[in-house]
């Protein structure tokens, strides 16, 4: 074994040599990595429980959560207004609307181009110092192209060098003349989001409830360094588009409910016209009040009439869910959810709904289409809805794209830089101890994680019509709603019981015990343990769990050990929580987490200069600035010095020939 790990690390040496040939090679690459070193870390933006809310989202990417408007303040707060500061970062936001709105009002043109070019050049040389000029090219390659090495050219300035200066000054006023500013403040303002955070953190909830979801996937799949970490939410549309019968009912549902129907039709082109003709004909005469859709949502300006008919379309959908969650729980007994089936506890007669050993009055109980003695098996009316709806989300090429790349930069969790990303919770028990669950065959902690983390890529990349595949289905519907799933953290999800039944007792939804230890110093260190972590300088980075900071709730937990950044990005949330979310904030000063104002949409702030920044806490301070060696990336790069010390040696001793030429 020694042996061949010996020769194994010979052939890589020698590989390694083909890169770097000779000494000089070697020592030119090492002197850069030891340089690379010690460079700040760069700046880490966290973001979850999105929920659709694309215009926020956007808004708060493109600020970074205030990182801008700090670079921005740091430059010009002793020479530029406060007005004049704001109008710069909404520029940087929005360049391209801006400049639409401030160019009609400005008489020498000319000057202002040059004034504005300059402060943007200071914020995107700020921005850049923190990365080696290698890196900063690719930036500027990605989001300047075109303008790339003339902006590289105009941040390397040196200002006490006259010549130089008289140099670059003919740039700005060569752009100028040749009508290139709009474009060049367009391509600045670009580079200087893209280099004010090194690595974006989704932890997870990109889905439903807001309009446009596929909006927000679009933007992500164009960032340059991210992960995610996938949510309840996120887990049930990859379900469904793995062609899980469950998970697209559900999906639809969710849709529906909210009035959110545009990310399906305009989004992924998925018709609701077949929904729609169904429920028309089935429950035409049928009392839907009990299905209203949400009233403090989108589609607020629909009639009364169209109101009715998404009713009914709710109705339709609702009972086909109810129909295939029952097959799910009962083709999956390990899931320890036969609590949930409830059509066949139903007695029409009597309309009420037996629930364990207390009967509940139904407030809506004319279901045309269950048969009381199969009430789990669908309609062939219904199989022909739902048939049609699976050959969509399996057909939609845009919802497949965005399916494959949650796959390829989410997980059920990530360690990143000693900290522990996740959605949900890590499962325990009412005394504290990790929960095992049968569903993944008792595992717990890590395991657990590790064993639904491929579970739920066995849903997605088994092939058709094996029993993995569909297995692996039925588990991100596990996820999604499971009992105590990690990625749902409660016991049971009440659907049925808020649509039908009025008494509210009915509905409560406990909470696995995780939430009961979260603000506990102990447990978070243990579950840090678990995955890997020591003591010093690690957190659980959570969501999943809004922040009800009108009832004096805090995101900070655990002694600083646990931060939670779901506060509300969802309009469902903001009346309760008080805010419209958190994110956090971690580069080489320490961590700071930003909780935001609700965002009025982005014609309000091109045109006000209104920014969504409120309160910035920050909640731990390294007295040294934190330095790449410290980090993940800075593991790698140690390493890898060593191999290249070990290949100087090899030339030394002439074991590797070196190559000259």
């Amino acid at each position: 074994m020694e042996k061949r790990t010996a020769d194994n690390d010979r052939k890589y040496l020698n590989e390694l040599a083909k890169k770097y040939p000779n000494r000089n090679a070697v020592l030119s690459e090492i002197i850069n990595l030891n340089a690379i070193l010690s460079l700040p870390k760069g700046t880490e933006h966290f973001m979850s429980d999105i929920h659709g809310e694309y215009e926020a989202f956007l808004h708060i990417r493109r600020n970074a959560s205030g990182v801008i408007r700090k670079k921005i303040d740091m430059l010009f707060s002793d020479t530029v207004s406060y007005k004049e500061r704001l109008e710069l970062a909404t520029l940087i936001y929005y360049p391209e609307e801006k400049l639409g709105e401030l160019l009609p009002q400005i008489a020498d043109k000319n000057n202002w181009y040059k004034i504005t070019l300059m402060r943007l050049l200071e914020v995107c040389r700020l921005v850049s110092s923190k990365y080696t000029r290698s890196k900063v090219r690719k930036h500027l390659a990605r989001t300047a192209a075109g303008y790339d090495y003339i902006i590289d050219e105009l941040l390397n300035n040196d200002y006490d060098v006259t010549d130089k200066d008289r140099y670059y000054d003919n740039i700005i006023n060569t752009i100028i003349d040749v009508g290139a500013a709009e474009s060049f403040i367009v391509a600045l303002a670009s580079a200087s989001k893209s280099l004010a955070v090194d690595h974006l953190h989704i932890v997870g909830d990109i889905f439903d409830r807001g309009p446009r979801a596929d909006i927000i996937l679009d933007a992500l799949m164009k960032e340059n360094s991210i992960d995610i970490q996938w949510g309840n939410h996120d887990v049930l549309w990859m379900g469904a588009a793995a062609g899980s019968l469950v998970c697209i009912a559900t999906a639809i549902n969710n849709s529906v409910t909210y009035k959110n129907l545009d990310v399906l039709e305009i989004g992924y082109g998925i018709s609701l016209r077949p929904l729609s003709l169904f429920a028309e004909e089935t429950y035409a005469l049928s009392d839907v009040s009990a299905f209203m859709p949400k009233a403090d949502f989108g589609g607020d300006c629909l009639n009364r009439d169209d109101n009715i008919m998404i009713a009914r379309m709710n109705k339709a959908i609702s009972v086909i869910q109810f129909k295939l969650e029952g097959q799910a729980i009962i083709r999956n007994a390990d899931f320890c959810m036969q609590d949930r089936l409830l059509l066949d506890k139903i007695d029409i007669h009597e309309g009420t709904v037996t629930i364990g050993d207390r009967i509940y009055r139904l407030k809506d109980c004319d279901f045309p289409t269950v048969n009381p003695k199969t009430p789990y098996e669908l309609t062939p009316y219904e199989q022909e809805v739902m048939q049609y709806f699976k050959n969509a989300f399996m057909r939609s090429e845009k919802l497949q794209r965005h399916i494959r790349f949650l796959y390829e930069k989410g997980k059920l969790y990530t360690v990143y830089n000693r900290n522990l990303l996740f959605h949900g919770c890590v499962p325990l028990e009412k005394n504290g101890d990790f929960m095992p669950l049968k569903a993944a065959e008792g595992r717990r902690g890590k395991a657990l994680f590790d064993y639904c983390d491929s579970m739920a890529r066995q849903g997605y990349f088994s092939k058709d019509d094996t029993a993995e595949r569909a297995r692996g289905s039925d588990f991100l519907w596990f996820l999604w709603c499971g009992k105590n799933s990690p990625l749902c953290g409660r016991t049971k999800i009440t659907t049925f019981k808020r649509h039908l039944i009025e008494n509210p007792t009915a509905w409560e939804e406990p909470r696995n015990p995780y939430y009961d230890y979260w603000d506990d110093y102990r447990t978070a260190l243990r579950i840090l343990s678990e995955f890997g972590l020591g003591e010093d300088g690690s957190h659980i980075v959570n969501g999943h769990m809004p922040v009800h900071t009108e009832k004096g709730e805090k995101p900070v937990k655990a002694g600083g050990r646990l931060i939670v950044i779901d506060g509300g990005f969802c309009k469902a949330y903001q009346s309760s929580t008080g805010i419209a979310g958190y994110t956090l904030i971690y580069n080489a000063q320490g961590m700071r987490i930003s909780a935001h104002e609700q965002f009025n949409g982005m014609k309000n702030a091109v045109k006000n200069n209104a920014d969504i920044l409120s309160d910035t806490v920050i909640f731990e301070f390294s007295k040294d600035k934190i330095r790449v060696r410290s980090t993940d990336t800075g593991k790698i790069i140690a390493e890898k010095i060593e191999d290249l010390k070990r290949l100087l040696k090899e030339f030394k001793t002439g074991s590797i020939r070196e190559s000259i030429f």
